[in-house]
């Protein structure tokens, strides 16, 4: 398990543990998170589960794929540390990722 911190746009935490080969957006959804609407199931066809990550884990989370980078023109308030949490798959190696969740994914 990876225990994985989504932080609120008002600062909640949610520390969850999430199982290896799920995405980072599986885990926000399975456990309520608010925030991570995901609205197209993680197809990487929306962009309702924009995250930005935490700058000491962008290495870790792998590149940004050229259908997400198109995805992500979508999403509101876009910045570099932005990755949509359904292409970040889980690993052994993310445990103590920090997330922040925007405003508002629409």
């Amino acid at each position: 398990m990876a225990k994985i911190t989504y932080i609120e746009h008002d600062g909640t935490e949610h520390a969850i543990d999430v199982k290896p080969g799920l995405t980072v957006m599986e885990g926000a959804v399975k456990n309520n998170v608010p925030g991570i609407d995901a609205d197209c199931g993680g197809a990487c066809a929306c962009a309702t589960c924009h995250v930005y990550v935490d700058e000491a884990w962008l290495s870790k989370t792998g590149d940004k794929s050229a259908m997400e980078e198109s995805m992500l023109d979508f999403a509101e308030n876009v910045e570099p540390n932005s990755r949509l949490s359904c292409q970040i798959k889980v690993s052994d190696a993310l445990d103590g990722l920090v997330v922040r969740l925007p405003e508002s994914q629409h």
